[in-house]
């Protein structure tokens, strides 16, 4: 599974970023945007919202557990700073997604038992689309925090984060992680639509479930 997290740059806004990831075969979609505005969230939401109903793909927020209605979004992804699980899922009820960030196995465990849907786990290296990085995990980071999951039975989907390239998606598939999650790689290429195929491509041939 690709998740892509909506992001910007010279030659594109979030609306056109989560675009190209959808016609390049992408069908999960984070609008992440940190330092927008409500109003500016809920313009980007409501046409993502039909953008996304186009290809059947999943809509996800960040952070925004409050918009979430208004924009008919599938759920929220919930920092380790924002709401807490629980208190998303009372407001948001059963039906909604709901994902958290963990960069540790106690991060995972406190997750587990918060009734999330999924996991993002990061960063694997260094990126500048976040700030505030958690220590950065690298591929030992991630078998190590796997087996801990195997040996606790934890048996959500987590799904590696934090400046992935298209090299890493095999290694990182192999540790038995669910998906992956990204958003710079795929605006840096040079043909986003093609980059996108080329990540699930690989992320499907890797995928150990």
């Amino acid at each position: 599974m690709l998740q892509f997290i909506t992001h910007t740059n010279e030659q594109y806004d979030y609306y056109t970023s989560a675009r190209a990831a959808l016609e390049g075969g992408c069908r999960w979609i984070q609008l992440r945007m940190k330092e927008a505005d409500d109003d500016t969230i809920l313009a980007v939401g409501h046409r993502l919202r039909t953008l996304c109903n186009h290809y059947g793909a999943t809509l996800i927020l960040d952070d925004k557990v409050e918009l979430v209605d208004t924009i008919k979004a599938d759920g929220v992804h919930l920092g380790k700073n924002d709401m807490p699980p629980a208190e998303a899922r009372r407001l948001l009820g059963d039906k909604a997604i709901i994902g958290g960030t963990a960069n540790t196995i106690d991060d995972i465990g406190h997750l587990v038992a918060s009734g999330v849907n999924y996991i993002g786990l990061g960063p694997f290296r260094f990126t500048q689309t976040k700030k505030k990085l958690s220590p950065i995990l690298g591929i030992e980071g991630y078998h190590h925090i796997l087996q801990q999951c195997h040996e606790r039975g934890y048996s959500l989907p987590i799904v590696a984060i934090g400046g992935i390239e298209l090299d890493d998606i095999p290694v990182l598939m192999a540790t038995g992680i669910s998906g992956i999650a990204l958003s710079g790689t795929i605006l840096r290429a040079a043909n986003p639509i093609e980059e996108t195929q080329k990540i699930i491509n690989c992320i499907n041939k890797n995928s150990y479930e």
